[in-house]
């Protein structure tokens, strides 16, 4: 598809813009994304064990993740500022095949937008965090899988996105 006419982000002309929600019904929105950190197993253990010598790693990350979805407009130049009603920052340690992190995020609100870009962000800060605790033990850390895996609420109703 070659045409801007389906991206919502653009006017006629091709310019750039905030979409105009302000005709759009509130209703409640819910957002999951998900994304992972792959490690060497000596960072997996210091992550699991609590102790990597800045602190407790994943609360640390928790709260940046948390933090990342409420400044989603800050980052984002085309976003919405959204009143979030709830942040879930959840982790899963996995050790094999490949020793990781998977960070999943659950964001909510109730508007006229949908709040995905705050799950997606927040997964990204959070893994992002990770990272930066742990580079003095493992700088070739990797971030992948960052993906939305569901959306709720709004006109296109609920989404299901691939595993």
């Amino acid at each position: 598809m070659n045409s801007t006419s389906s991206l919502t982000h653009f006017d006629a002309q091709g310019q750039a813009h905030m979409v105009d929600v302000g005709a759009k019904a509130a209703t409640h929105r819910i957002a999951v994304a998900t994304g992972r950190i792959e490690m060497l197993p000596a960072t997996w253990a210091l992550i699991s064990s609590g102790t990597a010598k800045k602190g407790d790693v994943l609360g640390i990350a928790r709260i940046a993740g948390i933090q990342g979805a409420k400044k989603t407009s800050d980052l984002i130049p085309l976003c919405h500022p959204l009143a979030l009603t709830r942040v879930a920052v959840d982790f899963e340690m996995i050790e094999s095949p490949t020793p990781c992190v998977v960070c999943t995020v659950t964001a909510e609100t109730v508007g006229p937008t949908g709040v995905e870009m705050e799950a997606l962000t927040a997964v990204q800060v959070a893994l992002l965090t990770i990272y930066d605790m742990c580079k003095a033990a493992d700088r070739g850390m990797t971030i992948t899988g960052v993906k939305l895996l569901e959306k709720q609420g709004g006109k296109s109703g609920h989404w299901v996105g691939e595993t």
